[in-house]
C-alpha cells in the first residue's frame, strides 16, 4: 500500500493558530453561527476502538476503511500544505492528518484552536512514524472553544481552577478522569456484590422533618407549600430501619448525605454514603461481610487487595486486625484506660492531648475524644475498632456484657474512619431514653445532637427484629483505592467558597 505522509514529533509542536472561518460556505466546518453548527454527528468509531482494531498496522500502511470520529482538538500543528491534530474522546486519542489537496476546508482546519470540538471522516492510516491516524477528507466544527484549557503540556495546575472549573480539569488532566472513572467502577462493584448477597437497593427521602441517624449539624430549608422547615438528611439510617420493620430483610442505599460542617481534605458538606441493614444479624455478622465486600471491590477496580496509599502499602486481604477502642487509647497514652476509668483522670488525659473537655462530657465521650486525639490518625489498618461507649452511640444496642459499651465498631484505614457499624438498638423504650438525652444535649447547645423522632419510635413499637447495619463513606473508599489525599479529588464538583 502507498505510504502515508509523515507525522510530526509531539515534542516540537507549536502553538495552535487562531481559528478562522472556512473558505467555502456550507462546507464542513463552515461558518461560526449556531445555525451552521450541526445538531448531531454520526460517529462510527471511537479513538479506543481504532487502536484496538488497527493498532497492528505497519508504519506507513494505509487501509481503505472509512471512519468518522469526533472529539476535542487537544493539539494542532500546521506544516504548510499538511496539518496534524490530536483528537481526544472519552476512550483515548487519535491523530487527524489533513492534506491541502484532499481535505475540504483545509485552511480552517489548520487554524483550529486547542479545545475545539470537531467531527472528521476519512481513511484509517498509520504514518511513517507509526502514528495511527485518520486521513481527513471531510470535517465539521461541532463547538467552538472560546476559553482556553491552560498550558498544553502541563494541563491545569492551579488548584482553585481545577476544582471550580472541573470541566476544564477533566480535559487537561488525565488523572482527574481516571479517578472519577474509578469512582464509577467502585459504585458498580458495590452494587453488584450486594445484589449477589440478596440485598435490595432502595431510596429514602432526602428532606427530613427531623434530622437523625447521625450526630451532625444539619442544613435547614423551608417548604413553602407546607410552610414548614425541613432538613437535608444527615443519614438515611432511620428510614432504612423502618423498611426492615416493614419486612425488607436486607436493604442498602447509596446516596448523598449533607452535614453543615467545615471543609477539609477529608470533609465535604455533601458526600456519598452506602448504608446497609441485615435482619436477624448482629455486628459480628457484618465483620466478614465487610471484609469480603471491600476486598472484592479492590480486586474489581485495582486487580489486587494490596494497594499503595500515600507511599505505604495497605493490605485489604481478609481477615483484618481487631482491637478495642480502650486498648488502642491505652497504648497511645501509656496507661490502662477504659470507659470505667475515673472521669477526672480521663478529663486530665484529654486536656493533655490538646482537647478542651466540656463539663457535660461523661466517661464515654471523654474516652472517645482521647482515642481520636491520640490513636486514630496513627492507625494504618485496616483495623476494626470495637467497644465504643454507649454514651456516644445513641442508635446502637448496648454490649451484652457491659452496658456502658455499645456493640459498635469503626474501620480505620490510613488514619481515616471508613466504616461505622453496629448491632441496631431495637428497644423502643431504651431508644426513647437515648433520644431524650440527645435532645437535652441539643437544648444545652450541642448542635450535632439528635432530636426525639416520634415516627421512628412508633415504627420500633411495631417491632424491629435483631438487625445489624453499617455505613461506608464512598468518597473515602475511593480516596483509598485511587491513592489520593484530598476528598475534593474524588468528587466531581466539590463544595467551594463563593467565587469573588
Amino acid at each position: 500500500m502507498p505510504a502515508a505522509d509523515d507525522d510530526f514529533d509531539d515534542a516540537a509542536a507549536g502553538t495552535p493558530g487562531t481559528p478562522g472561518t472556512p473558505g467555502t460556505p456550507g462546507a464542513p466546518g463552515a461558518g461560526s453561527g449556531d445555525h451552521e453548527i450541526p445538531y448531531r454527528f454520526d460517529r462510527t468509531a471511537t479513538a479506543g476502538e481504532l487502536h484496538d482494531r488497527y493498532g497492528s498496522l505497519a508504519a506507513g500502511e494505509e487501509t481503505g476503511d472509512e471512519v468518522s470520529v469526533a472529539g476535542r482538538v487537544m493539539l494542532v500543528r500546521p506544516q504548510g500544505r499538511l496539518a496534524f491534530a490530536t483528537l481526544r474522546d472519552a476512550s483515548g486519542q487519535v491523530q487527524l492528518f489533513a492534506l491541502a489537496a484532499e481535505t475540504r476546508g483545509f485552511e480552517a482546519f489548520a487554524k483550529l484552536a486547542l479545545g475545539d470540538w470537531v467531527g472528521a471522516s476519512g481513511r484509517v492510516v498509520k504514518t511513517r512514524k507509526g502514528e495511527l491516524s485518520v486521513k481527513v477528507r471531510d470535517w465539521v466544527l461541532l463547538a467552538k472553544a472560546r476559553r482556553g484549557f491552560g498550558d498544553k503540556w502541563k494541563g491545569v495546575t492551579d488548584v482553585e481552577t481545577r476544582y471550580r472549573q472541573r470541566e476544564v480539569d477533566l480535559w487537561a488532566n488525565e488523572r482527574t478522569r481516571e479517578v472519577l472513572t474509578l469512582r464509577s467502577r467502585v459504585l458498580s462493584a458495590l452494587r453488584h456484590d450486594l445484589e449477589g448477597r440478596g440485598f435490595v437497593e432502595v431510596e429514602t427521602p432526602m428532606l427530613h422533618a427531623i434530622p437523625g441517624g447521625a450526630a451532625a449539624k444539619p442544613f435547614v430549608t423551608h417548604h413553602n407549600a407546607l410552610d414548614t422547615d425541613l432538613y437535608l438528611r444527615i443519614a438515611p439510617e432511620l428510614y432504612l430501619k423502618r423498611l426492615v420493620v416493614g419486612g425488607f430483610e436486607r436493604v442498602f442505599e447509596i446516596g448523598r448525605v449533607f452535614r453543615n460542617e467545615g471543609l477539609s481534605p477529608r470533609h465535604n458538606p455533601e458526600f456519598t454514603m452506602l448504608e446497609l441493614y441485615q435482619a436477624y444479624a448482629d455486628h459480628t455478622d457484618l465483620v466478614p461481610l465487610l471484609e469480603s465486600l471491600v476486598a472484592n471491590v479492590a480486586r474489581a477496580v485495582r486487580g489486587t487487595t494490596r494497594i499503595e496509599c500515600e507511599g505505604r502499602q495497605v493490605d485489604l486481604t481478609p481477615p483484618w486486625r481487631r482491637a478495642s477502642l480502650a486498648e488502642l487509647a491505652s497504648e497511645a497514652v501509656g496507661r490502662a484506660v477504659d470507659v470505667h476509668t475515673e472521669p477526672d483522670e480521663l478529663r486530665r488525659l484529654v486536656a493533655e492531648a490538646g482537647q478542651d473537655p466540656q463539663p457535660d462530657w461523661g466517661p464515654g465521650k471523654l474516652l472517645l475524644e482521647l482515642f481520636e486525639k491520640t490513636a486514630e490518625t496513627s492507625l494504618w489498618g485496616p483495623i476494626f475498632v470495637a467497644g465504643f461507649p454507649a454514651e456516644v452511640s445513641p442508635l446502637a444496642r448496648r454490649d451484652r456484657h457491659d452496658p456502658m459499651l455499645a456493640e459498635r465498631f469503626e474501620v480505620i484505614v490510613a488514619g481515616r474512619e471508613l466504616v461505622n457499624g453496629f448491632s441496631e438498638l431495637n428497644d423502643p423504650d431504651d431508644q426513647r431514653r437515648r433520644f431524650e438525652a440527645q435532645a437535652a444535649a441539643r437544648a444545652a447547645g450541642d448542635e450535632e445532637a439528635m432530636m426525639v423522632d416520634e415516627e421512628y419510635l412508633r415504627a420500633l413499637e411495631h417491632g424491629l427484629p435483631p438487625t445489624a447495619g453499617l455505613g461506608i463513606g464512598i468518597d473515602r473508599l475511593v480516596m483509598l483505592l485511587a491513592d489520593v489525599a484530598n476528598i475534593r479529588e474524588v468528587i466531581a464538583f466539590p463544595t467551594l467558597r463563593p467565587e469573588r
